[in-house]
C-alpha cells in the first residue's frame, strides 16, 4: 500500500489559521452560489434603473428652470458661446422642448424608476437569501413582498446618498469649497480634522447600510451579529474603492477618450464591486457559524466489556458417530487405493 497523499499548501494554511479557513470557505460557497452571477446581474439592473431617475432629475431640473428665466437665459447664452453653429440652437431648441414635456418625463420617469427599482430589490433580496440558505419559502402574498420592496429601496437610496455625499467630502475640492464656505481658511488644520471625521461618518453609515442589506434584506430571518461584522468589513472594502477609485476616475478623464466612456465604465465597475461586496459578505457571515473546529466533539460514550463464561462439554453421541463414520470411510478408501497401485 502506498503512502497517503500529504496536504497542500492551502489544506496546511487552513488547518493552521483559522481566519483564511474561513475565508475559503466564504469563497466556497459564494462560488457555489453563483454570486459573480448575482453580482452581473445586479449591476444590469442598477444601470438600467439610472436612466429613469436620469428623467426625474431632469423634470425637476425643468421645474426648476422655468420658475427662473433669467437661469434659462444664461444656459442658452452659455451653449450659443460653447457651440455658435447651428448645433448649438438645436440644442437650445431641444432642452426647451424637453423643459415643455417636464410633467409627462417626470411622470414617465417616476413610473420607470419605481419598477425598475423594485425589480433591482427583488434580485438583490433573492441574491443575499442565496447565500445565507440553501432553501427558503417565500410565505408572504405578492402584494406585502412588494410593499417590504418598496421600503427597503427607498431606504438603500437614501443612506447609499448619504455615505455617497459624506465621502464626497473627503476628497480635496469639495472640502475646499465646504471650508470657504465656513469661513475657514483652506490651509488650517480643520481641514485635515474634516476630511478624517468625513472619512469616519462614511465609515459608519456604510456600515449600518450594509448591516441592515445583510441582516434585513434576506427573505429568512439570519444572525445579526454576524450580519454586523460581515457589514463592517464590507464597508472597510467600500470606503477603500471608493477613495481608490476616486484617485483612477481622475486620472482617466483627463484624457479625452476617459471623458466620453469613463463615466459609464467608472458607473458599471463600482456597481458591480458594491454587489460582488455586499454579496460575499453575506457569505463569509453565512460560514461564521459552519467551522468544524468551532464545535465541540462529544467523547465517545464508555465501553461496556461484560464476560460471559461457556463451558466447553465436548463432542456430543451425534458428532462422535459422525466423525467415526468419517474417519472409516477415509480407511476403506485409502486401502483400496494402495491396493490398485500394487
Amino acid at each position: 500500500m502506498g503512502e497517503p497523499a500529504k496536504p497542500g499548501i492551502l489544506d496546511r494554511l487552513q488547518a493552521r489559521f483559522g481566519w483564511f479557513d474561513h475565508l475559503v470557505r466564504a469563497y466556497q460557497r459564494f462560488d457555489d452560489r453563483n454570486g459573480g452571477f448575482f453580482a452581473a446581474g445586479l449591476t444590469y439592473y442598477t444601470i438600467f434603473a439610472l436612466f429613469p431617475l436620469l428623467m426625474v432629475g431632469f423634470a425637476v431640473f425643468g421645474f426648476a428652470l422655468s420658475r427662473r428665466p433669467e437661469l434659462l437665459s444664461e444656459i442658452d447664452n452659455h451653449i450659443r458661446a460653447a457651440v455658435p453653429s447651428e448645433l448649438g440652437q438645436q440644442l437650445i431648441e431641444l432642452m426647451n422642448s424637453a423643459i415643455r414635456a417636464r410633467a409627462s418625463v417626470g411622470v414617465i420617469g417616476l413610473a420607470t424608476a419605481a419598477w425598475a427599482g423594485l425589480s433591482w430589490m427583488s434580485h438583490q433580496r433573492q441574491a443575499l437569501t442565496e447565500m445565507w440558505c440553501e432553501q427558503h419559502s417565500d410565505s408572504a402574498g405578492y402584494f406585502r413582498t412588494k410593499l417590504s420592496d418598496l421600503v427597503a429601496m427607498v431606504g438603500t437610496f437614501l443612506v447609499s446618498l448619504a455615505t455617497l455625499g459624506l465621502s464626497a467630502l473627503s476628497h480635496a475640492a469639495p472640502m475646499a469649497a465646504v471650508l470657504r464656505l465656513l469661513g475657514i481658511p483652506e490651509y488650517s488644520v480643520f481641514g485635515a480634522i474634516f476630511q478624517g471625521v468625513s472619512i469616519l461618518a462614511s465609515l459608519l453609515v456604510s456600515w449600518l447600510l450594509f448591516t441592515w442589506m445583510i441582516a434585513r434584506l434576506p427573505r429568512e430571518s439570519v444572525s445579526l451579529v454576524e450580519s454586523m461584522r460581515a457589514g463592517l468589513i464590507a464597508a472597510i472594502g467600500f470606503e477603500l474603492f471608493k477613495q481608490v477609485g476616486g484617485i483612477f476616475l481622475q486620472a482617466v478623464l483627463s484624457s479625452p477618450a476617459g471623458a466620453a466612456f469613463g463615466p459609464v465604465l467608472g458607473l458599471m465597475v463600482f456597481a458591480y464591486v458594491t454587489a460582488y461586496l455586499v454579496l460575499f459578505s453575506a457569505a463569509w457571515a453565512a460560514t461564521a457559524s459552519e467551522d468544524p473546529r468551532a464545535k465541540p466533539v462529544e467523547p465517545p460514550a464508555p465501553a461496556v466489556i461484560s464476560p460471559r463464561v461457556q463451558v466447553d462439554e465436548g463432542l456430543g453421541t451425534r458428532q462422535t458417530l459422525t466423525a467415526m463414520a468419517v474417519g472409516a470411510v477415509g480407511a476403506l478408501a485409502f486401502s483400496r487405493l494402495a491396493h490398485w497401485r500394487r
